[in-house]
């Protein structure tokens, strides 16, 4: 009889097994960011990891291709469900179903894993934790205005510093009121000059000029045909994009003397005038929330104010070169979703932020949230004669509430130590038979240990030095270990 083959070990692509320093930095986050959300009168709001297929909207499997953007399975009833692709279409569900006695304004925020069934690459996994706020119910500018202090305030307090981050702002109808005035006459028109100007970061206002005209050549000789909008058209599209230099209302000055007289341009100046008033009492300066009218991303979903959250930290990849990051959450008004359901407008307004993403533009950026993870403490374990003792301090530990371990490997001393190392441990217990019978308890300090050893010039002085090692009385032992902790926990606070 032949054994069957063994599989081999390897985890699907766009799939990431995540260690105690991910998990930790992704549980940092999402307390920190809820307590600011609760703060703002937010309740948490948690739906099923699957949804009916049909409630998915645009993601929606057609019939030939079920598994289309989605990861998706036949129930028992042969209803195609799939799992939930983001957390505002189960919302969206959750509101038509329950709207006769939900109260609104609906305020909630959610976070929790979503699949996409999309091709992977760097940073972007088929499975991921998303971080959402919305209220649903309310057409006030003002609820729009809220969402995004809270936003300023949450990735605040997720760990990027006050001016490292800032969210821009703008309106969907302003950008219909300009390509009115533009002369954009269908969609496909309307199309071609939202992908031109979303290309101005990359290929500037010149290079964006030809691809609102006839069109433009690159480097490599290929050529993108244009919009075909008229000179007028382009520089009205131009001088547009270039509005935001500005504080806000000098913005808003500027974007008048453009679209000024369009219905729709109208209805979205003062919407955005609302929101910068309600802004400015919320004590939220231009530094944080900015009016930006090259912002046209998901301008197909979102019906008024649209905002992306842009990082401006210096980041550096894994070689040290500087990157730009760019992006790391947005969101807007999208008034249009529950009616999918009941044929019935209902106002709402969201922000989302991916969180594997933000933690990897606070590592790109310097600030490692998981750098902050210790392990246990080690109780080294010498002979297995004595690990009644061993067993006995690593409780003792427990009971007063710190993390503890004896290890229960088979290698000498100097492995466990490395072990201990590697496992981030605040500190190794070393009880031999010579400490046992003297009542006493060698205890190293090695995260003090880590640090003296960046400050010395070889390891011949590291180890005169013995930093951070010493034997106290049986009875100080935990409060011995207890300084070592939370000398620890101070520095880093810093």
């Amino acid at each position: 009889m032949t054994d069957a083959p063994r599989p081999e070990a390897r985890a699907p692509r766009g799939f990431n097994d995540r260690r105690a320093r991910d998990l930790a930095a992704e549980r940092q986050i999402l307390t920190k960011v809820s307590a600011v959300y609760e703060r703002y009168g937010f309740e948490a709001f948690d739906t099923g990891a699957f949804e009916y297929a049909d409630a998915l909207g645009k993601f929606l499997p057609d019939a030939d291709r079920p598994n289309e953007g989605v990861f998706a399975l036949q129930d028992d009833d042969e209803q195609w469900m799939a799992l939930r692709y983001d957390l505002t279409a189960p919302l969206a569900r959750f509101v038509a179903e329950t709207k006769e006695g939900l109260p609104k304004p609906f305020r909630r925020y959610a976070f929790g894993t979503v699949w996409r069934n999309e091709k992977p690459g760097p940073g972007r996994f088929r499975e991921f934790t998303q971080c959402d706020a919305d209220t649903v119910g309310s057409a006030w500018p003002e609820a729009d205005a809220e969402i995004i202090a809270m936003a300023v305030e949450g990735l605040e307090a997720a760990g990027l510093p006050t001016g490292s981050a800032i969210i821009k702002i703008n309106n969907r109808k302003l950008l219909n009121g300009l390509l009115t005035t533009a002369g954009v006459k269908d969609d496909g028109q309307k199309l071609a000059v939202l992908r031109a100007v979303d290309k101005l970061d990359r290929l500037g206002p010149e290079g964006v000029r030809l691809l609102l005209g006839e069109g433009r050549k690159d480097e490599s000789g290929a050529f993108t045909k244009g919009a075909g909008l008229a000179a007028a058209g382009a520089e009205a599209v131009l001088a547009f994009t270039a509005a935001g230099a500005g504080g806000r209302t000098e913005t808003l000055d500027q974007i008048a003397g453009i679209i000024g007289g369009s219905a729709e341009g109208d209805a979205g100046l003062a919407e955005l005038a609302a929101i910068d008033q309600a802004l400015k009492s919320l004590g939220v300066g231009v530094e944080r929330a900015a009016f930006d009218p090259s912002i046209v991303r998901g301008l197909e979903y979102y019906t008024g104010a649209v905002f992306e959250a842009e990082l401006l930290l210096k980041t550096k990849d894994e070689k040290g070169r500087g990157v730009r990051f760019g992006s790391i959450g947005g969101g807007g008004r999208y008034d249009d979703l529950v009616a999918r359901f009941t044929g019935e407008q209902v106002p709402a307004t969201g922000f989302s932020f991916g969180v594997s993403r933000l933690i990897s533009a606070l590592r790109a950026a310097g600030r490692d949230l998981g750098d902050q993870v210790r392990g246990p403490v080690v109780v080294i374990a010498f002979t297995p004669d004595d690990m009644t003792h061993y067993f006995e301090v690593v409780t003792e530990l427990r009971n007063a509430g710190i993390a503890a371990e004896v290890y229960l490997g088979t290698a000498g001393m100097k492995a466990q130590m490395k072990y201990a190392d590697r496992r981030m441990a605040p500190a190794a217990i070393m009880l031999g038979g010579d400490e046992i019978a003297a009542g006493k308890v060698t205890i190293k300090d090695l995260d003090r240990g880590r640090m003296l050893a960046t400050d010395v010039a070889d390891n011949a002085e590291w180890r005169e030095q013995r930093p951070g090692q010493q034997i106290v009385d049986r009875a100080d032992l935990v409060a011995t270990v207890r300084k070592i902790v939370d000398a620890q926990k101070i520095e880093a606070g810093k």
